[in-house]
């Protein structure tokens, strides 16, 4: 309690000391002037001191009347999801709220800071745009169209499936969005742009070139194909994808058990001339693996490997139907025909046709919606995959507890919260400030 007082004292006195400050050195110069001026602005001074300490005196007669508890409960929950100090007016907002019972509103009044946004969603969606998972990696078209679609309370599985790309207004006058580089989020992120006003929704196909159907989300950014289509055989931009947004690697999903028919030339079955080890362990990922990554078939990341060393230039390809791959003789891109001699009698990729195996045996856990087929063509309907398991709607609450708490889930207690959660955010139209709200509640303590 005395802790949150001298808090609320000593903002006040810096903000007045700051005031006295600037009228000292607007004072003119001329010594009578200079004078006449001290003395008004002494006076002024003054009564300024008397009103700020008469306002200090009503907070103070305010707060004997609160919870002590109530006003460090908000600042706490302040600082998690923002990870700045409130001001007076907020702290006391908040803490009236959370007397009344109103947690989430309160948490909601947090997130109304420009910080939630250019800071806390900033550093929770940059690990997902980057094989690194570096949080300190620059803005891009992927980590603020995470950060657009929380703060418009969107369906958060579009951000798998819709066309929707989020890019600074207009009057911003930035360099206008490139997609063969990322100087428009640069410059957003070095003027220091508040991303809470600074942000607009776009069709992604309209900044792309790609036809609206092929367009999948984060998923078929400009951040997500460099990183994930960048040369390989497209089968990071899955992997990644599951760890990103479905809290899994490959590793544990490994099933032995489903058939191997759809896995590709490129993957030897005698690695090393033990065909044992194929058995035993390359079978148990590409049995799942391979008849996903097929939906990417039709993409990749385009640039100037001659020149453009980093990739720093380049942009997503698609191949429409009247594009025809030279290697393939189709629209499959010839990445997806690399080693094809290590196992010719493998799988050939012919088109986009993608099956989620994975529906059947162990990894029935990741709980897949029942009503979807289970099968499809390109990344949109993948994306819808993915995006409507019951894994994607809990890995969300796992992050954002992760975030909030600054901790993972340790005890009965917290599991049970991260599973009223992810059934809340169902309920909620997945919007992921109420996840934020609920589990700042939950770790703000007594």
């Amino acid at each position: 309690m005395t802790t949150l007082l001298l808090y609320i004292i000593v903002t006040k006195l810096q903000t007045l000391h700051l005031q006295g400050g600037c009228m000292e050195m607007l004072l003119p110069s001329t010594t009578n002037k200079k004078t006449l001026l001290k003395k008004q602005a002494s006076s002024s001074f003054s009564k300024r001191i008397y009103t700020t300490f008469f306002s200090i005196l009503c907070i103070l007669l305010f707060i004997t009347h609160a919870n002590s508890s109530s006003l460090e409960q908000a600042k706490r929950l302040h600082d998690r999801i923002t990870g700045v100090p409130p001001s007076v007016i907020t702290l006391i907002e908040m803490s009236d709220l959370i007397d009344q019972g109103k947690i989430t509103d309160a948490a909601y009044v947090a997130m109304q800071s420009p910080e939630f946004y250019t800071t806390t969603l900033k550093v929770f969606a940059n690990p997902w745009t980057n094989k690194d998972q570096d949080i300190f990696f620059p803005l891009n078209d992927y980590s603020a169209t995470i950060i657009g679609a929380v703060r418009d309370d969107l369906d958060f599985r579009q951000i798998l499936q819709g066309d929707i790309t989020y890019i600074g207004k207009d009057d911003l006058n930035l360099t206008p969005y490139s997609k063969v580089n990322n100087t428009h989020y640069e410059e957003l992120e070095s003027n220091f742009i508040n991303l809470a006003d600074g942000l607009v929704q776009v069709s992604q196909s309209s900044l792309n070139g790609l036809p609206s159907e092929a367009t999948a989300g984060v998923l078929t950014s400009r951040a997500a194909a460099k990183a994930f289509f960048y040369l390989g055989t497209n089968r990071a931009m899955l992997r990644f994808t599951l760890i990103n947004h479905l809290c899994t690697d490959l590793e544990p999903l490994k099933d032995n058990t489903l058939p191997p028919d759809r896995i590709r030339q490129d993957v030897s079955r005698s690695p090393g001339g033990d065909s044992r080890l194929f058995i035993n362990n390359c079978s148990g990922c590409h049995t799942g693996m391979d008849p996903l990554a097929q939906a990417f078939a039709y993409y990749d990341y385009q640039f100037d490997a001659e020149n453009d060393l980093q990739a720093d230039n380049g942009e997503i390809s698609y191949n429409q139907s009247v594009d025809i791959d030279a290697v393939t003789g189709t629209r499959v891109k010839a990445k997806y025909h690399n080693n094809a001699t290590s196992f010719p009698f493998g799988f050939v990729t012919k088109n986009d046709d993608w099956q989620n195996y994975w529906r059947e045996g162990i990894n029935q856990k990741l709980g897949w919606d029942t009503s979807l087929a289970g099968k499809g063509s390109g990344m949109k309907s993948l994306g819808q995959e993915l995006a409507n398991s019951k894994a994607f709607a809990q890995c969300q609450v796992e992050k954002v507890f992760k975030a909030v708490c600054l901790r993972d889930a340790e005890n009965t207690d917290d599991l049970t919260q991260i599973q009223s959660a992810t059934t809340s955010f169902q309920q909620h139209s997945y919007q992921l400030k109420q996840v934020f709200a609920e589990i700042g509640a939950y770790c703000m303590g007594e």
